[in-house]
């Protein structure tokens, strides 16, 4: 029986609607699996989050067909807040602007498959609602309110990656010739963790390599 998981999110559902072109496949059994989109011999996943729960999925698929992984990055988010019957009781724009660089907050867990000549990653830059509603289990930090969905809005801007010396593009043009994660988190005013995330990932993928240390830090170089 085909593996797939065809209970869908709003967001992942509405995301496939848009990206869908006249004679696409929808949910096309390919290798054992069940494929977004199918347009000839282009395999079209489109994933919200979490990369490594289809990592052994596009290994596979890869082994001969071209892939594409879709991910959405929420450029623009309103926080809705629903009572019961989905009531809306709030709604606000959060002041957090998405850029496309939050890609390799999940580009680490696949970064030598964004490396496989057959594999293409575009990024879609949103406009999007996130929908949270008072239940038990909800997040302490946000003092119960538990998010149950996404729904998209807009598509604002695409990011396409096609080889590993796309990806480089977000590497700062003031950065030194060597440099540690740090330097990057200050050249690209990026996160610690997202500049660590970034550096691991392109050096996976070839375009950066280690050239050494600096006290305790490790010191990257372009390839």
């Amino acid at each position: 029986m085909p593996i797939g998981n065809l209970r869908e999110t709003a967001l992942h559902a509405a995301l496939k609607a848009w990206y869908a072109r006249p004679g696409d496949e929808w949910e096309a059994p390919v290798a054992g699996y069940f494929v977004d989109l199918r347009r000839g011999d282009l395999l079209i996943e489109i994933q919200t989050r979490n990369f490594s729960a289809i990592k052994r999925k596009l290994a596979r698929l890869l082994e001969g067909y071209a892939v594409r992984l879709v991910h959405p990055v929420a450029q623009e988010k309103y926080i809705v807040r629903e009572g019961k019957g989905g009531r809306v009781l709030s709604r606000r724009r959060s002041p957090k602007r998405g850029l496309a660089v939050a890609l390799f907050d999940e580009l680490v867990s696949i970064p030598e498959l964004a490396a496989h000549p057959r594999f293409s990653l575009e990024v879609l830059l949103t406009r999007e609602e996130e929908i949270s509603r008072e239940e038990r289990g909800g997040s302490w930090r946000r003092r119960g309110w538990k998010i149950v969905d996404r729904r998209l809005l807009d598509v604002l801007g695409r990011v396409e990656l096609i080889t590993p010396s796309d990806y480089a593009a977000f590497l700062p043009a003031a950065l030194p010739e060597a440099f540690t994660t740090h330097d990057l988190a200050e050249a690209g005013s990026y996160p610690l963790y997202r500049a660590q995330k970034m550096a691991y990932s392109l050096r996976r993928m070839g375009v950066l390599q280690a050239v050494g240390k600096r006290r305790q830090a490790a010191l990257y170089a372009r390839v």
